[in-house]
């Protein structure tokens, strides 16, 4: 197949890019054509264009809602639709998957959307949550298929009547596996906790900073990877706390991997969240998950077998789960463990590339019906 992966951004590094880039970069070592579409570059397009994957900037498109200029992003789009000829598009992220399903309907493209968390969740602000509440309910009215990464998504889409159950499918995210090395883990060492996220909402750092306030007297260590524009924020306040000394901010990083082979217990504290892809590499890697009972991720994290679920806002209990891991350091390796075969038994990079093809080419099936429908009803007119 010829196929678009259509992503709002790619100037950025998150879930849903390095979904794209996994995703793409497999289905090109499986035969098929790839071409991504986005706004902006970075190291994601850098790496893909390094691999023989062609991206392409839209220049009209942009993050916020703008009639003017969505009008022009979409014209723009359609542009590309006719000059590259797709079998298929893929599109990701809220304003992609809105333009890419009206550039498809206007082309003849078939389309679908993977919706990686809804713009309307639970924990998004209510006027924003209306608004895209709406959108969707039109956009679903002309979706020919539409993949959840978590069962949340899928129930909360039927919940507010936004897209019919015969067009969703629930396929869980993944990662692609790693050398077995970089699971092993230096347990004699203070214990290092890590946190993969973008300074932004609706991740939650600063729950996880107080709760750490509050265990200042254990041994432990906190590294932050991610960049965002709540990081100088996050770091004053860092420096004007008593652990200051024992928090570390790495910035952007292409070294996940290696990084979470050098720790001992995975953190995500967040508003809100569809299927997180760095909870599935921190599970991948072997670490024990403590993270925010929000979205899917009680899909990934079993509370007292891989991890522990926290209540969002509630950082005494974060406190105490974090004192327990530390304290409890066969607890600590027994759970990471469990996270591996969590990983192992039901979230492999191979199942969810296979279900996504499958995808595709039923998208693609129910998109020649249609076509041999019409085609017959206008040879009846005749």
């Amino acid at each position: 197949m010829k196929i678009i992966q259509f992503i709002t951004r790619m100037d950025d590094v998150g879930g849903a890019q390095v979904h794209v880039l996994d995703l793409s970069l497999s289905l090109k070592e499986a035969g098929h054509e790839v071409i991504v579409l986005s706004m902006g570059s970075g190291p994601v397009t850098d790496e893909l264009q390094e691999h023989g994957v062609r991206c392409v900037e839209l220049s009209h498109l942009q993050l916020k809602i703008h009639p003017v200029q969505d009008g022009r992003a979409l014209n723009e789009l359609c542009r590309w639709l006719r000059k590259l000829k797709p079998d298929i598009m893929a599109t990701h992220s809220s304003k992609a998957g809105m333009l890419g399903r009206i550039a498809g309907k206007i082309c003849n493209v078939p389309t679908l959307f993977t919706a990686h968390g809804w713009a309307f969740s639970e924990g998004v602000p209510e006027r924003k949550g209306t608004v895209y509440r709406m959108l969707e309910r039109v956009a679903g009215k002309i979706s020919m298929g539409v993949i959840t990464v978590s069962r949340y998504d899928y129930q909360l889409a039927l919940k507010h009547k936004v897209m019919p159950e015969s067009k969703m499918r629930t396929i869980h995210n993944s990662v692609p596996d790693i050398p077995m090395p970089l699971t092993s883990k230096p347990w004699g060492s203070t214990p290092k906790i890590i946190m993969v996220a973008r300074f932004a909402f609706p991740k939650d750092h600063l729950q996880l900073l107080r709760a750490l306030e509050n265990i200042k007297d254990l041994p432990w260590e906190l590294n932050l990877v991610g960049d965002g524009p709540l990081l100088t924020t996050l770091k004053d306040r860092v420096e004007r706390s008593p652990i200051a000394d024992r928090v570390h901010f790495l910035g952007k990083s292409r070294n996940i991997p290696e990084l979470l082979a050098g720790s001992h217990i995975f953190v995500l504290t967040s508003k809100h969240e569809g299927l997180p892809i760095s909870i599935i590499e921190g599970m991948r890697s072997g670490l024990p998950i403590v993270a925010s009972d929000v979205g899917g991720i009680n899909e990934l994290v079993e509370d007292g077998h891989n991890g522990f679920l926290i209540p969002s806002d509630d950082s005494d209990r974060l406190s105490q789960r974090l004192k327990k891991l530390i304290q409890e350091r066969q607890l600590m390796e027994k759970m990471g463990q469990m996270s591996r075969k969590q990983y192992e038994e039901h979230f492999t990079f191979e199942h969810m590339r296979d279900q996504t093809v499958k995808m595709y080419n039923d998208v693609l099936e129910k998109h020649f019906e249609n076509r041999r429908f019409v085609l017959s009803n206008n040879k009846r007119e005749v």
